[in-house]
């Protein structure tokens, strides 16, 4: 197929990688990559937020299937675009993709289908967030209402830490005073084709930037799959996803088919495993960064069936998806600073040697080609790249994923060095 993915992220670049391992040889676009997406796809100068001008391109080349990555050109719209064109297309159009555009849409739709998630208190200034705060009580889960590149929430016993956090988010809207849920997060994907889902592998990330879960949240430190002690909780992971898919895919998809919206793309529920049962935390409209990266070297049944048959409304056809019983762990490097002031602009040695050990693939998240030739490429963000490293075990792909790491060379720069530390044990 011809295929153009939207996006310039380590996401992206996944997705990418994922559908070049298949046997089939697919044309595939980027719009509008990174440098090290640049090795695996074709760069296109089409503004991914303009639905106009990536349809246009889309019709000029005659793509089979466009996917799009991040979540901001899906809250733009851009999916619907390409549908009323007859384009297709895995992602979700505008209202769907509420259910990440609004933390408060998202709850309405989870009352409406009875899902099971925490409580939650809209507020719209000070005065309502200080009430939220005395109802709930600490610890304090603050969440910014709209999108914010996965660092729109905190949880914090210090109430003055939550309300300075209210109030920076105030100024663009309400935010999202939630009831504070105890116990192990996973994360899980369905593809959805509006009507029918299939899951994929569960996985577990680590938001917080340093060792121990401290540090502030970020959008993503490191990530693991699959998730042996789902085991001994629900017996297996099998009965995990279905019992998450009976109760939290299936009816927040038929919610949103019932009200005129349908939901077309990945569904990412993000989980708490509470005391009382499993809790949805929130809902995402794409894949998940950094938990993309580690799920789909996992997966045997070809993504590009998967994908086409979402968006081509055929799922139903499709059996679930098989994974490997190979285990898969990243690690992220992230520049000096992150994720509060990112220093960007360094080079980064070492890449080579890093993709030479075994079992290992860079994923590039944030990275650019050097103004002179023959250079080294430079770091433009704050989560920089992934190193993914797939065994048999979890003990050697961490040993993978540590000595690649060790090798790459970015002046300041920091990583977590116990991503997946429980499972190896």
């Amino acid at each position: 197929m011809k295929i153009l993915v939207l996006g310039s992220g380590a996401r992206e670049h996944a997705i990418i990688l994922a559908l070049r391992a298949e046997l089939s040889e697919h044309d595939i676009f980027v719009a509008p990559g990174n440098a090290g997406i640049a090795q695996d796809a074709t760069p296109v100068s089409v503004d991914p937020l303009d639905g106009a001008a990536v349809t246009a391109f889309a019709n000029e080349h005659a793509i089979d299937l466009v996917v799009v990555g991040p979540e901001a050109p899906l809250v733009a719209g851009v999916a619907d675009v390409l549908r009323a064109h007859g384009i297709p297309v895995f992602g979700p159009g505008k209202a769907a993709a509420q259910l990440e555009g609004s933390k408060s849409f998202a709850k309405r739709i989870m009352d409406a289908a009875g899902v099971p998630t925490g409580r939650a208190v809209r507020a719209a200034g000070v005065a309502e967030v200080e009430k939220a705060f005395d109802e709930l009580g600490a610890p304090y889960v603050v969440k910014a209402d709209g999108l914010a590149a996965g660092k729109g929430v905190i949880v914090t016993s210090d109430r003055a830490e939550a309300l300075a956090h209210a109030e920076h988010y105030l100024p663009a809207g309400p935010v999202l005073i939630e009831e504070f849920l105890s116990g192990p997060e996973v994360s899980l994907f369905f593809l959805s084709d509006g009507d029918t889902v299939r899951a994929l592998s569960p996985a577990q990330d680590f938001k917080r930037a340093l060792n121990d879960d401290e540090g502030p949240n970020t959008g993503g430190m490191g990530a693991y799959s699959p998730l042996p002690w789902l085991d001994e909780q629900f017996g297996s992971e099998k009965a995990f996803v279905d019992e998450v898919t009976r109760d939290v895919a299936l009816p927040v998809i038929r919610q949103l088919d019932a009200e005129g919206t349908p939901f077309i793309g990945l569904l990412y529920a993000g989980l708490i495993l509470t005391p009382a049962g499993v809790r949805v935390i929130e809902f995402n409209a794409r894949f998940g960064d950094p938990e993309t990266q580690i799920v789909l070297p996992r997966l045997v049944t070809p993504l590009s069936e998967l994908l086409f048959a979402a968006a081509s409304g055929t799922l139903e056809d499709q059996p679930e998806p098989v994974f490997s019983d190979e285990v898969a762990i990243t690690v992220v490097l992230a520049s000096e600073g992150y994720p509060d002031a990112p220093q960007t602009g360094r080079p980064i040695e070492g890449l080579a040697d890093a993709a030479a050990v075994d079992g290992v693939r860079l994923v590039h998240a944030a990275t650019a080609s050097p103004d002179a030739p023959g250079g080294s490429l430079i770091a433009t963000g704050g989560r920089v790249l992934n190193v993914v490293a797939v065994a048999s075990d979890f003990r050697t792909a961490r040993d993978r994923a540590y000595e690649a790491i060790a090798k790459i060379s970015l002046d300041g720069s920091h990583y977590r060095t116990d991503i997946a530390a429980r499972v190896a044990d």
